[in-house]
């Protein structure tokens, strides 16, 4: 042994030895100095009540053993308790102190310990643990969460009773993440506890879609400046929420820059360290930390240990003893509710019964070894590997119906309660239990609310926020600004078809074929259906057109039946003429058929029945157009061509009407034209209209009809200069070139025409040749029949004839 050796603080001889390593007394801050104070190296004098607590825990779990008779029968249990100082250098003189023993205890030949409690910051065990572990000592911690700490490699004979700051990590990123907090600060030790803590945590915060705007560390220890520094850096940050990941002596630390800087209204979210520390909830500090959220290990009550006579004298100042000079006696109804010290801190139960566990837990684990290798009272010489094995396999309930047990990392089960720092009737802080964390449950039950309500920051009943940028409504998208953290994005509108029906969507979905978004762009609405129906305007007046038409041509049609024998009506060949106006009148009549919602009958009906009427039509004028030809070849004396009689004329249109009527059966037959939601042409609708079928069909009955009109045309013209009583052709010749001129301006305009206004296109262009037509070929007629009645005689007709021929 080099150097003096180091003495416990509070020991106790017995057949098993449990030491214990806390930080009854600690460094004072160098925060806490003024600029002229030096402080004495690893000098610790300032005592921490919370781990004397610790202390009078492990003692009276071990006074409890030794009373009992059921656990370790006929077994003394004695303890050797060392301060650690709360520093890794005075940590590890005491767990040096605990292994070489002492030179005046009687156990001479074996006078280390046999298991080791403590110490309550993970800086400090790690160091205890790399000593103790070169022994396989066992060593259970209370306090300790590093992550680190689980690792069976490096610590294969760690134990613990309070769970990893693994599970506590991912506990808080929940929270954060349940509350809507996407955008937060983080302040954290400068230590073990403190580094692995936040890195576990801000890896789980970006698995969550949560931001960390800034991480500063600090240390108890560390300059002044630093701290200051710190707290600036939170001043001028945008976020709302400060997850503080720190031991208490680094949160005395901030909190006393934070009160020097005035810096308010921020929403705390602390660990398990400091979250239930009931000091820190005096008026100094209750007007920053009050509506604090952070995991705390489970509230649980050691029985008989709030009644230690200590605890009640030093609290209500009285003595059990008579006659105590200057205090009163204690008559044993006083009320520890209304107690106010670190002695009644129920918080404070948390951790103490973490000591007292483990305590309970070695007992349990020698117990074992007394059944197993028959040991006969004589501990001096047992393998502390074997201790270890015994503590891996302990399983057992406390007094209070809680199980201790130990994983394969000799960690606990991860349970722990979210406290809220709230304010009671009598205007006290109080840590109020407001859900629960268990680690054990399915990912997506292992954080739930309770039913109570909550106080935020600056004591508010109304949640805060705290994110980079404003929610994206339900019809806008997040987009990434470049350069900036995910949680930092500009909202964009969906486009045309697509929404989004929730705040923050990172992406918009696509609306089904027959779907379209409504104009927020948060649903998706069936598609407006567009075809050319009767009741909007432009049906409207189309059918208005087409009935007046067919009404104006059955006007003629009856001026002509009652003048049929007149001679006017006889020479334009009244048979033919009657025939030209009735299907002028289906021509009229057939554009009814692309009007309204296309069905499987009208769209067959629609292009055959125009491609028929046109046929007959043009049948009529082409049989009329060759009548008056022929006739005026007759006249002459030289000529010895026929006339065309009545026979041969019906042959002729009956012939020609039965090509395309043949056209339409085969186009019926194999490619019928059927209706069709077209979504391509314009997204935003559906365009319901009635698919062709065959293109080819179509066009070759528009062909057929072109081929007709041409063969009119041609014959007209031929005979423009026939004498002007004989001269029909003249007007056949001129309706053929409107008729011609509205078809070939039909093409183009059909094939460009978006929607209904193809069908419109195709109906203005019936309309206007069958008008066209009628007009044309009998307006001159119904002006003589009608109006020039003297002009309506075979000798007027026979008249003007001879004196154009002389």
């Amino acid at each position: 042994m080099y150097g003096s050796p180091e003495v416990s603080l509070l020991s106790k001889e017995g057949d098993i030895i449990i030491g214990g390593a806390f930080s009854i007394y600690s460094q004072i801050s160098m925060s806490f100095l003024s600029e002229y104070e030096t402080p004495e190296p690893f000098k610790c004098s300032r005592i921490n009540l919370r781990e004397f607590r610790f202390v009078q825990t492990m003692i009276f779990a071990i006074e409890e053993i030794n009373n009992s008779s059921d656990l370790l029968p006929n077994v003394s249990v004695g303890y050797r308790i060392f301060d650690s100082c709360g520093s890794t250098l005075p940590s590890t003189r005491a767990v040096m102190g605990l292994m070489n023993g002492e030179e005046n205890s009687w156990r001479k030949n074996c006078s280390s310990v046999h298991a080791i409690i403590g110490a309550s910051e993970s800086s400090s065990t790690i160091a205890m643990q790399q000593i103790s572990g070169v022994f396989q000592t066992p060593m259970i911690s209370h306090f300790a969460t590093c992550a680190c700490l689980s690792n069976r490699k490096e610590y294969p004979s760690f134990f613990r009773t309070i769970p990893s700051d693994y599970y506590q990590s991912r506990a808080l990123a929940k929270l954060v993440k349940h509350f809507g907090w996407t955008w937060v600060g983080a302040v954290r030790s400068d230590n073990d506890y403190g580094n692995n803590g936040m890195a576990t945590f801000i890896e789980a915060a970006s698995q969550e879609g949560i931001c960390v705007e800034y991480s500063e560390s600090i240390s108890r220890t560390g300059s002044r400046e630093n701290v200051e520094r710190v707290v600036r850096v939170i001043r001028r940050g945008t976020a709302g929420v400060l997850v503080a990941f720190l031991a208490q002596g680094e949160m005395d630390v901030l909190l006393e820059e934070v009160l020097t800087q005035n810096l308010t209204g921020l929403q705390w979210v602390g660990s398990e360290s400091w979250i239930t520390a009931n000091y820190l909830a005096e008026k100094r500090y209750a007007g920053i930390l009050t509506g604090s959220l952070g995991f705390a290990i489970r509230k649980a009550k050691i029985r008989g240990f709030d009644l230690l006579r200590e605890f009640w004298e030093t609290t209500f100042g009285c003595s059990f003893r008579s006659g105590t000079p200057g205090t009163k006696l204690c008559s044993g109804f006083e009320r520890l509710q209304d107690a106010d010290n670190a002695f009644t801190d129920v918080s404070e139960l948390r951790i103490s019964n973490n000591v007292y566990k483990a305590v309970y837990a070695v007992a349990h684990a020698f117990h074992g070894l007394l059944k197993s290798w028959k040991i006969n009272g004589c501990f001096c010489f047992v393998i502390f590997s074997l201790v270890a094995e015994q503590l891996q396999k302990v399983n057992f309930t406390l007094q209070s119906g809680e199980r201790v047990h130990f994983d394969e990392n000799g960690d606990p089960a991860a349970t722990y309660e979210l406290v809220n720092w709230q304010r009671n009737q009598a205007g006290d802080v109080v840590f109020t239990t407001v859900g629960k964390y268990d680690a054990s449950q399915p990912n997506w039950n292992q954080f739930t609310m309770s039913n109570v309500k909550i106080t935020w920051a600056a004591e508010s009943w109304e949640r805060p926020l705290s994110v980079c940028s404003e929610n994206c409504l339900p019809g806008f998208r997040q987009a990434i600004i470049k350069g900036k953290p995910i949680c930092c994005f500009s909202c964009v509108p969906c486009g045309g078809g697509e929404i989004s029906n929730t705040n923050n969507s990172a992406g918009c979905s696509q609306c089904p074929s027959e779907y379209w978004s409504n104009v927020d762009h948060s649903k998706c609405v069936p598609k407006v259906i567009e075809f050319l129906s009767y009741g909007e305007t432009m049906g409207a007046l189309l059918t208005a057109f087409s009935l007046c038409g067919a009404s104006l041509t059955l006007v003629v049609l009856c001026v002509f039946f009652r003048f049929r024998h007149t001679p006017l009506v006889k020479a334009s060949n009244s048979e033919l003429s009657f025939l030209l106006l009735f299907s002028l009148t289906l021509c009229f009549l057939c554009s009814l058929a692309f009007i309204g919602r296309p069905t499987e009958w009208s769209c067959m009906l629609r292009h055959t029945a125009f491609g028929v009427a046109f046929a007959l039509c043009i049948s009529c004028i082409l049989a009329k157009t060759i009548t008056v030809v022929m006739a005026f070849k007759a006249k002459r004396p030289a000529n010895t061509f026929p006339q065309c009689s009545a026979p041969l004329q019906r042959t002729s249109v009956i012939g020609c009407t039965l090509i395309q009527v043949f056209i339409c059966v085969v186009w019926l037959v194999f490619a019928p034209p059927f209706p069709h939601k077209n979504t391509v042409y314009a997204s935003e609708k559906i365009i319901l209209e009635c698919f062709l079928g065959s293109p080819v069909a179509f066009w070759v009955v528009m062909a057929y009809i072109g081929f007709l009109a041409l063969l009119c045309f041609i014959l007209a013209f031929l005979g423009r200069k026939l004498p002007d009583n004989f001269n029909e052709a003249k007007f056949i010749t001129f309706s053929m070139l409107i008729f011609s001129a509205v078809w070939l301006t039909f093409i183009p305009a059909y094939v460009s025409s978006p929607g209904k206004f193809t069908v419109a296109v195709e109906i203005f262009a019936i309309l206007a040749s069958s008008f066209g037509l009628l007009f044309c070929i009998f307006a001159p007629k119904c002006y003589i029949l009608l109006l020039k009645p003297e002009r309506n005689t075979k000798k007027h007709l026979m008249g003007r004839n001879q004196s154009k021929t002389q």
